[in-house]
């Protein structure tokens, strides 16, 4: 009998030369990149200002911040630009020098990497499948009692799509405070939410000083190449000491001035929200009416889907669509998740309607 090949996440490369496809044939529905690509004003701002490549970026990131500032609509001095959220993540780590971290879990496992180099103690708070993966905030906080000091969240959640609403995420904020936690959440994909309103944590900034928010632009703004990532926090003090230990021009000239120019973007802001918003939910309610899955509403540009048919792996299910040229994730690597989960993202329109044919054949 042949062995199962293991694949990490969406590794597509390793994944076509497995099947013997070609990656340019494949649609890859498992990187959860905005399916619209680099914006096409953006591409033309770049390609002429390449000059600035011949220059130090503003090592305060000044002008970049103030534009970060008025999209998120909180202070400058709030904002810490960095090389990706995997910078901010470690520095925020290496900074905070946590004793004891609880993890929402199932979730990315870069947060139990980076973990993984300082002195903390991990642990793990499971959302619970036969609740939605809803949070109990309460049994949260009666789990944080036992002498955490920092938390870890992911909102909208990697791989649930799930997420915590504005209500919950204020009553877990000031429990934590009232304990002296440090919380760290990551909104990578905050900006496809039905009501980004409803589920950011930014705003909350401004009262909490336990709290830092992490975001990007590999996502929603599809440019996981260009290694930009931003925190906020409204702990001045404690955003001057990861600065400290931040290495000088973090960040790139070209991805600085490219990063302004993403924001102010708005038409492609709309066409993304647009296009994320009206395929998610045709996905949605299509899965959730074939027998055999099991799926939960989804907060950020992907599906969680639960195989519910007897004898029926994820990975049955993965082969099938990679075959067909269609790449999901087989979740079987995702901590805390038990049973057999598929994920995939909300591509274009016509790519949907195939997946959607091919889960329901199977």
């Amino acid at each position: 009998m042949t062995a199962r090949p293991a694949f990490h996440g969406s590794d597509i490369e390793k994944i076509c030369e497995y099947y013997h496809l070609n990656k340019e044939d494949i649609t890859n529905f498992g990187a959860n990149v905005n399916p619209l690509g680099l914006s096409e004003k953006v591409k033309r701002a770049i390609a002429g200002h390449l000059d600035l490549l011949s220059s130090y970026p503003d090592r305060e990131y000044s002008s970049l911040r103030q534009t970060i500032s008025e999209y998120c609509h909180i202070p400058a001095e709030f904002i810490l630009p960095g090389n990706g959220s995997s910078e901010l993540i470690s520095l925020l780590i290496e900074t905070l020098a946590p004793r004891h971290t609880l993890i929402l879990g199932p979730t990315y496992s870069e947060y139990s990497r980076e973990l993984s180099f300082s002195g903390s103690t991990q642990g793990y708070y499971h959302l619970k499948e036969d609740e939605d993966f809803h949070l109990d905030v309460d049994d949260l906080c009666r789990t944080l009692e036992n002498g955490y000091d920092f938390l870890i969240l992911c909102n909208p959640n990697n791989p649930t799509s799930s997420a915590i609403l504005r209500g919950d995420m204020e009553r877990l904020l000031t429990f934590c405070a009232s304990r002296n936690i440090f919380v760290m959440i990551d909104e990578t994909y905050v900006e496809f939410a039905p009501d980004i309103s409803a589920v950011t944590a930014v705003p909350l900034t401004c009262d909490h000083e336990n709290l830092m928010v992490l975001r990007g632009v590999s996502k929603f703004f599809a440019a996981p190449g260009m290694r930009f990532g931003y925190g906020i926090t409204g702990n001045r003090e404690f955003l001057e000491k990861m600065k400290e230990k931040q290495i000088p021009w973090s960040l790139n000239s070209i991805g600085a001035f490219a990063g302004e120019e993403m924001f102010k973007d708005q038409e492609y802001i709309r066409q993304t929200r647009e296009l994320i918003l009206s395929e998610r939910d045709r996905m949605y309610q299509a899965v959730s009416q074939m027998p055999g899955y099991k799926t939960y509403e989804p907060y950020a540009n992907f599906l969680l889907v639960k195989i519910i048919k007897d004898g029926i792996t994820s990975f049955d299910v993965f082969e099938r669509c990679i075959k067909a040229g269609l790449m999901i994730r087989d979740c079987s690597s995702f901590q805390c998740l038990d049973g057999e989960f598929i994920r995939f993202c909300v591509m274009m329109p016509e790519a949907n309607s195939r997946l959607l044919h091919e889960l329901g054949t199977g």
